[in-house]
Formats: structure tokens, C-alpha cells, sequence
């Protein structure tokens, strides 16, 4: 059986244990690449597909790198050092999210 023809599973693709470390970022870059439009447009079988394939890259990716290197900004710690307050609030008292403040909760979200 080809590696790639798994009919009969819901898995596509090479087992991520399989793939050589090139290989396994070259998957998650595509993966990544390709989730806002599988959001999007795909139907809710490719939607789940997606989700349980990259849900397996990037736990081999994490199993073969625990001790990644984590940004001191990606967490919540640096981002209450760049807003400059222990809440994770702006300065004016307004909750500062992913989209700026006042987002807190998302576009068009109070």
C-alpha cells in the first residue's frame, strides 16, 4: 500500500512519527498554510480531517522538541509587560486584545 493511501482511516498523509524532521516542518508549514481556508470553504469532513492531522503533526513536532524555545512576548507574563499593566489592560483601563484594544473578545466584540 502507498504511504499516502490510507482509505479505510480517517489519517491522510504519513504517519508524522515516520517523517524525518525536514519533512514534518515542511507538513506543518502546509497545514498552517492551508487551516484559514479549510475553516472557511471546506466542508465539516475536511474540517475534521484537518484538525485531527494537524492535531498529529504537532504533536510529534512537540514530542520531538519539549524544549522548544517559547518567546518571553508569547506569553501572559510579556504581554502584561507590553501593556504596561498586571490586568492585561492598556493604560486607559480598556482590555487589550488580539485585535487591539477594546478587542479583547474579538472584532466587533465589546
Amino acid at each position: 500500500m502507498d504511504e499516502h493511501d490510507e482509505r479505510g482511516t480517517t489519517m491522510t498523509g504519513v504517519d508524522p512519527d515516520r517523517l524525518d524532521d525536514q519533512q514534518l516542518m515542511k507538513e506543518l508549514e502546509t497545514i498552517h498554510r492551508t487551516r484559514h481556508d479549510t475553516l472557511l470553504h471546506g466542508s465539516n469532513d475536511a474540517l475534521r480531517a484537518h484538525n485531527d492531522r494537524m492535531a498529529k503533526l504537532e504533536g510529534e513536532y512537540l514530542r520531538r522538541n519539549p524544549r522548544r524555545f517559547v518567546s518571553p512576548h508569547r506569553t501572559r507574563e510579556g504581554a502584561r509587560e507590553r501593556t504596561g499593566r498586571a490586568d492585561g489592560s492598556d493604560r486607559s483601563g480598556t482590555p487589550v486584545g488580539k485585535w487591539g484594544p477594546g478587542t479583547a473578545n474579538g472584532p466587533g466584540r465589546a
